[in-house]
């Protein structure tokens, strides 16, 4: 199979969970130096990537008015509320026809920059022989983004409930390489308030 170049590889951000362990609360809107956090990284994956499609609940939700003027397809699941897998299925589903690979984001590691970003998705091209790319920590932690190449496209089709594709990972471990990113990057995610306190405490004490 021919490999994408980093450009070539559509970004999959799965966008569409309910925040659930935010306490009434959304975590994608929670807003880093202004700007929502959704907006940010599909921002930081549109400057990596030709194609951006972004997964979200069924409208209408104030996610929407954080994509405004971004150039991301949106891709609405009617099923966003069963889990992770349905909204898998929703973005997969949602891609050109002659995709030939996809990364899938996760929007809730704000850690994770577009040099991350890009250093995965040169993946393909850097080491072809691989069907599955994985951002990791130095130590080997795995965590995101993730790139499928399309011969994993039909089983990530089949996920459901909150299952995502770490169980196609786990199936293919002997096709995974890692791509080391730097510090927590690929692991850390916001996801509940004590979480966005002490980051957003870390930040500050990080200042000059």
């Amino acid at each position: 199979m021919k490999r994408d170049s980093a450009a070539d590889i559509p970004i999959l951000v799965l966008a569409a969970g309910a925040s659930k362990r935010m306490q009434g609360t959304d975590k994608l809107v929670q807003t880093i130096a202004g700007v929502p956090l959704l907006r940010r990284q599909v921002l930081r994956a549109r400057s990596v990537a030709d194609m951006v499609l972004v997964t979200l609940p069924p409208a209408p939700h104030p996610r929407y008015a954080c994509l405004t003027g971004c150039d991301a397809k949106q891709v609405s699941v009617a099923d966003a509320d069963m889990g992770m897998g349905h909204s898998l299925r929703a973005g997969i589903a949602a891609l050109p026809h002659d995709t030939r690979h996809v990364m899938v984001l996760l929007p809730d590691m704000p850690d994770i920059t577009a040099q991350d970003i890009a250093a995965v998705a040169a993946g393909p091209a850097n080491h072809p022989q691989a069907t599955i790319w994985r951002g990791a920590t130095a130590t080997g932690t795995q965590g995101h983004p993730i790139i499928f190449e399309k011969r994993h496209f039909d089983d990530l089709k089949q996920l459901t409930g909150d299952r995502g594709g770490a169980q196609v990972v786990a199936r293919h471990k002997e096709q995974v390489k890692l791509i080391p990113l730097p510090g927590e990057n690929a692991v850390l995610d916001l996801d509940t308030p004590s979480a966005w306190q002490e980051w957003r405490q870390n930040q500050k004490a990080g200042d000059p």
